[in-house]
Parts: structure tokens; sequence; C-alpha cells
């Protein structure tokens, strides 16, 4: 990496960005890939969700990948930056809606060991995989609050900027980041 900074008279000191493909990527912007660790905080505190300890996630900026104001407060950013944004419920996952209880047949929900009421659970759409809370369980069929888990919460998010690199062509046409921390085929 720093004999590619060389070649483009960039000091070994002043190096805060990724190579990839050629191409250098000093702050987050449209079309780059960018790794983070995160933290996902309610306002009591209590870790909902963390990618330390594992491998960091990956997201193509710009292409809706994650919540947009969660991507908007990251843009700009540089690798090693470190930043606290702190979501309302409507920049989040919008406010809890009262009757939003459906009932679906079991095999419509996706779910590991035995389904019970309080669990999330992924529902099977049309529109792609949603995440749904049992509310009631049956022997064929299941009660779902089709409100996100995360509606009607203020939530914190500790975030870590790991790297910044160009999408690459195959990023962009699919719309997501691929490798580590993105997008498998």
């Amino acid at each position: 990496m720093y004999r590619e900074a060389a070649r483009h008279g960039t000091s070994r000191d002043n190096i805060a960005c990724s190579y990839y493909t050629g191409s250098v990527i000093v702050k987050i912007s449209s079309d780059a890939v960018v790794t983070f660790h995160y933290s996902l905080q309610d306002t009591t505190g209590d870790i909902l969700e963390s990618s330390r300890g594992g491998d960091p996630s990956a997201y193509l900026h710009g292409a809706g990948n994650i919540l947009p104001s969660l991507e908007a407060a990251l843009e700009g950013l540089e690798p090693n930056a470190q930043t606290e944004v702190t979501l309302a419920p409507a920049e989040a996952y919008g406010e809890y809606k009262a009757g939003r209880l459906q009932k679906v047949p079991v095999k419509h929900l996706v779910y590991h060991g035995k389904l019970l009421p309080g669990m999330t659970v992924q529902l099977n759409t049309s529109e792609g995989r949603h995440p749904v809370t049992v509310t009631k369980v049956g022997r064929h069929s299941a009660e779902i609050d089709t409100n996100h888990p995360l509606a009607g919460q203020t939530l914190r998010f500790d975030i870590e900027i790991v790297e910044v690199r160009e999408a690459t062509a195959e990023e962009k046409a699919h719309g997501h980041a691929h490798g580590v921390g993105g997008h498998h085929h």
C-alpha cells in the first residue's frame, strides 16, 4: 500500500485511506464501499446489536443499504473516524403503529428452533424478507406484529469507520457491497 501511495506522491504518514483497484477514496461519498464497526443502543444504554468482536459491516454509500439518516450522518467521514449518531423514531424505523397485527401461515416465517411469542423472525413477502415480532403461535399459523421490532425507539449508533474504498463496477451494478461484512452471492 505504501509503495502505491508513493507513486501518487503521498507520504506514508499522510495515508488515511484505502486502495482498491487503484482508486483512492479519502472520505465517504457516493459509490464508496464503507466498512465499519458499530454498537446499537437504546435510550437506557442497553446494547441491542454490535459488530465488535466479529467482522465489520459493509455497505455501498448512496445505494440505500442503511437507514437514510444514518447514511447522511456518515457522509464525509474518513477511515478511523469515530462518531455517535442518535436517531429519533421517525429517522430510524418509524413510529410504532397500533393495529399492525396479522395472522400468517408459519410456512411464511423464517426462524430457527421453536417458534415462540416475542421472537423476532423474518417474514417472506413478494418484496423480500421483513423483520416482524411473533405475538401468538398456533398450530399452523402465527400472529405477528408487522411494525419493525425497533419501531418507536430512539436509537444511538456508536460507529468506527474501518475502511473506505471505491466500489467495483459489479458492486455498483448490484447496488450493494460484496465481501466481508457485505453481500455474498
